[in-house]
């Protein structure tokens, strides 16, 4: 078979699939706490270093890292209580928010370390170094079906409707809609794109924690009526196949049933494998970590770029190297979508975004306590929480200047159209023009 028959652009039926999981995931439960703790310092110190770890376990809670502040935060309080907004009240759940054990082993930044970024200023673009070395990747596109643009806030369908799926998991069983789900909970979608636009969504599988004695058809039931139908219209879903728990009875979740690390959920935080990711995780991160701030401002400039309708899908690299100010690369790659060459893609975002740490701290506004609502269901392509990075304020500008309006006095304004009304006139008044006398003498000649 032909590689460009087998290829996104090149298939007319190539199948993608993204997963995301509930904020009860045990890994989503430690990003929460980590970010818990990061909005906590920061609340009280914008100015805080925190590098945050959590790992979560059977009723016990280790919280280590690098943390130098002026705050003073009792993290114990915040594991518990980050513990019992998700839902884990009791062991028999998952964990228990008032009965774990909580080990703190938190200790100060390395010196050098924070040398190296500051170089004796603060948010300063010009001195203001890269907490690490490393490669970021922004990612957006715009998807369309039928030539309707699909509302998917400029994400991959399969994560956005996947993400959309755990979040309303979460919704119905802390309404009480299905009470009887508990935190865990997974969501995977397959999309079936024909040529790089979806055509249908081509498998669905659900997965829930739920308390013992539900029987599997009436989760399966609920399911699909309150948390199915209500993210994925009817057309979309016409054909598909539906999988709730493919794995059969499932009450024993959470930490207790597997151990959550942060940091392990890059692909669910990002852009469920639509784009090639750097490696690094953001949650329990400072913005000077450009782990996380680079990535957020490579998501702004995609996004941006797209917006702008410079490009249907685009991906952004940036990298850095510890203490270093400025980047040391910044590539572009369209996938062949891009209404103008890439180059003057790459020149536009080079002229719109500065991609300095110091700078896309305080033009993002990132030193804030706001990371929490981003530790679970995605920090990109949100809806209900309003991130600076989702922001669409230089794509007027970037169409600005890569489409520029042809001057008036090219575009044969209406006022140069009277004269031509004349002379249609003058040549319906008099029809013996020049033009017309001298297609008459070269059939003289012949004669």
């Amino acid at each position: 078979m032909d590689a460009k028959a087998m290829s996104f652009y090149g298939s007319p039926s190539y199948l993608f699939t993204s997963e995301s999981v509930t904020e009860g995931h045990p890994d989503k439960v430690c990003d929460q706490i980590s970010d818990a703790v990061l909005d906590a310092y920061f609340a009280q110190d914008p100015y805080s270093r925190v590098a945050c770890e959590t790992a979560a376990t059977d009723e016990l809670v280790v919280v280590m890292g690098e943390i130098t502040s002026k705050g003073k935060v009792d993290v114990p309080q915040v594991v518990r209580e980050t513990l019992r907004r998700i839902g884990y009240t009791s062991r028999d759940v998952g964990i228990g928010c008032d009965s774990t054990e909580i080990r703190v082993a938190l200790h100060q930044q390395s010196g050098e370390i924070n040398k190296a970024v500051t170089h004796d200023a603060v948010d300063d673009p010009a001195k203001t170094g890269a907490g690490d070395q490393g490669m970021m990747v922004g990612f957006a596109c715009r998807e369309t079906m039928n030539g309707r643009v699909l509302d998917t806030e400029f994400m991959p369908l399969p994560i956005s409707l996947a993400q959309q799926l755990c979040q309303q998991m979460t919704l119905v069983r802390k309404e009480g809609i299905i009470p009887y789900l508990r935190p865990d909970g997974k969501s995977q979608v397959t999309i079936e794109y024909a040529y790089g636009r979806p055509k249908r969504v081509h498998t669905v599988v659900l997965s829930a924690q739920h308390e013992p004695g539900v029987a599997q058809d009436r989760l399966r039931r609920d399911l699909i009526e309150h948390v199915l139908k209500p993210v994925i219209p009817a057309a979309l879903l016409k054909g598909a196949e539906i999988h709730t728990n493919p794995g059969d009875s499932w009450t024993f979740g959470g930490p207790a049933a597997d151990t959550g690390l942060t940091g392990r959920k890059i692909l669910v935080d990002t852009y469920g494998g639509s784009a090639r990711h750097g490696g690094g995780a953001f949650s329990g991160k400072d913005p000077t970590k450009v782990d996380r701030s680079a990535a957020y401002a490579a998501r702004y400039v995609a996004k941006n770029v797209v917006a702008a309708g410079l490009a249907e899908r685009v991906e952004v690299q940036v990298s850095y190297a510890i203490g270093h100010p400025e980047p040391i690369s910044v590539s572009v790659e369209t996938f062949g979508t891009g209404a103008v060459d890439d180059s003057v893609i790459n020149k536009l975002i080079k002229k719109h975004f500065d991609l300095r740490p110091g700078a896309i701290v305080r033009g993002l506004g990132l030193r804030k306590p706001i990371y929490q609502a981003t530790a679970a269901y995605g920090h990109f392509g949100r809806k209900d929480v309003d991130l600076p990075w989702e922001r669409l304020d230089k794509a007027e500008a970037l169409a600005k200047d890569a489409f520029p309006k042809v001057p008036a006095k090219t575009k044969a304004p209406a006022k140069t159209k009277a004269p031509a009304k004349t002379k249609a006139r003058s040549k319906r008044a008099s029809p013996a023009k020049p033009k017309a006398r001298a297609r008459s003498k070269p059939a003289a000649r012949r004669r």
